[in-house]
């Protein structure tokens, strides 16, 4: 018995020791060059870039922003008030302030049309205009913004100007070479380089409709609305955005494709704001357990349909996984929700999309996109638009995980937010004694607690409170 089980013992030890494993190795043998072989050359990319650079441009902002309106005040009228500060007390009411932003924007017409970011521009009082090589200002006028996709069309009176090359961003590759140029923390006009980290990245928290290019070429403050260009000098992208902890750059960045862009300014110039179709539905993407459920594992997977929207007439149901608009593949959410809002309002597209493991097509008549359609109960909150945060609010605010509550992401000039003293970045945590975690919960404490109430808010890390009426 002993004899048998040495005999399988080492059988089954020649078993597991066949077991093996082959590496991929690279030849051993190799050779360290010189780029071109001659010691004697500067490696460049300065003609490249030059005629590139001539055509990005400074821009610089200015807003008021109004103070609270002391004069109102019963305290200020008060004669025993008045006289203990003084008869130059109302000399010294702070008076309005003038806020100033710097940014980038990119030449793309002889006749002065310039492309930027929504977020340079908007609300701003006066737009200024500095092109490469000259001391000049000129004021820019706005022809149209779309902060859906974050780019906004200024106009200056010029003529002859440089406008740049426009490269062709559906045949950037991972790993090529590009450079951006703008003006990041008003040191002047910069070059970095960098290559394209990623394509066609989405669901980053920045825009509604997102289909970024990601780099590493160093994007900071000042930067936006800059240019994103290959080794060629050729346009591939409007610099938007960056993810950081420190404010500063960390190697993620990212910029809108010239493709995008190119189709958004037509349509600006053309009629000076964005139409857009809609289809009326929420939609995720077709991920994790839902794949067993459906034949087809691509899509864009319908969550909920709303009363008398364009899929609802159309047939369209919860569930309803969609496979393709005309004809054209349907990856996943972002792309559906790129689609539709490339059509325009009154168009009608056709939808092929899967129920029960079948498929249907039907032909929908789109509506116009509302423009409360994303997602805010300004309405509803005297003056304030508010977000969720989710991982990638969290991310790109540099929010810690521990921290709960509801974004603001803009403050209405002149709201009852504004005069309570709110500003953007503020998280909301708390309302009275009701917590609170998401927008449903700031609906339900409005609603709830009638006349003045406390707001407990986390502004950068220290905690306030604030009265709302």
């Amino acid at each position: 018995m002993m004899k048998k089980t040495l005999i399988l013992s080492i059988a089954t030890a020649l078993i597991l020791s066949a077991a093996t494993i082959t590496f991929n190795e690279a030849p051993k043998e190799f050779k360290r060059v010189m780029p071109q072989g001659d010691k004697n050359v500067v490696l460049s990319f300065y003609d490249a870039i030059k005629e590139a650079k001539e055509s990005v441009v400074n821009i610089s902002t200015k807003k008021r922003v109004k103070t609270p309106n002391f004069a109102g005040s019963p305290f200020f009228n008060d004669p025993f008030f008045r006289q203990f500060f003084g008869p130059l007390f109302k000399d010294r009411i702070p008076k309005d302030r003038i806020q100033r932003s710097l940014g980038s924007g990119v030449i793309i017409s002889q006749d002065g049309y310039i492309v930027t970011n929504n977020h340079v521009i908007n609300d701003a009082d006066e737009i200024t205009v500095t092109i490469p090589g000259s001391d000049k200002e000129y004021k820019a006028k706005i022809i149209g913004k779309d902060p859906l996709t974050d780019i906004a069309v200024i106009k200056i009176d010029a003529k002859n100007l440089k406008p740049i090359k426009l490269g062709d961003s559906s045949k950037l590759k991972t790993g090529d070479i590009v450079f951006a140029i703008g003006n990041p923390f008003a040191v002047g006009e910069t070059v970095t380089q960098g290559i394209v980290s990623g394509l066609n990245r989405s669901n980053v928290g920045i825009n509604t409709y997102e289909n970024f290019i990601q780099t590493d070429a160093a994007i900071n403050p000042g930067n936006s609305g800059g240019a994103l260009v290959d080794s060629r000098g050729a346009l591939v992208g409007i610099n938007s955005a960056i993810i950081t902890r420190s404010g500063g750059n960390n190697g993620i960045g990212f910029a809108i494709p010239v493709n995008m862009m190119k189709d958004v300014v037509k349509k600006l110039v053309e009629k000076g704001k964005i139409e857009r179709g809609y289809l009326g539905v929420i939609i995720e993407d077709l991920k994790g357990s839902l794949k067993e459920v459906y034949k087809h594992k691509y899509g864009a997977v319908i969550v909920d349909v709303a009363k008398d929207s364009a899929a609802q007439k159309a047939g369209l149901k919860r569930g309803d996984l969609i496979l393709e608009v005309d004809d054209k593949k349907v990856d996943d959410a972002n792309e559906l929700k790129t689609l539709i809002g490339s059509k325009a309002p009154g168009e009608k597209v056709k939808i092929k999309y899967e129920r029960n493991k079948k498929v249907y097509t039907t032909i929908v008549t789109l509506k116009q996109r509302p423009e409360s359609s994303k997602e805010s109960v300004e309405s509803e909150t005297y003056g304030l638009e508010l977000k969720n945060l989710d991982d990638n609010t969290r991310r790109l605010y540099n929010i810690p995980k521990d921290i709960e509550g509801v974004l603001v992401t803009e403050v209405t000039p002149e709201s009852k937010a504004e005069k309570a003293g709110f500003k953007r970045g503020d998280i909301i945590e708390a309302i009275e004694d009701m917590d609170i975690k998401n927008i449903d919960d700031f609906k339900k404490a409005i609603k709830k607690y009638k006349g003045p109430k406390r707001v407990y808010i986390n502004r950068q890390g220290y905690p306030l409170i604030l009265v709302l009426k």
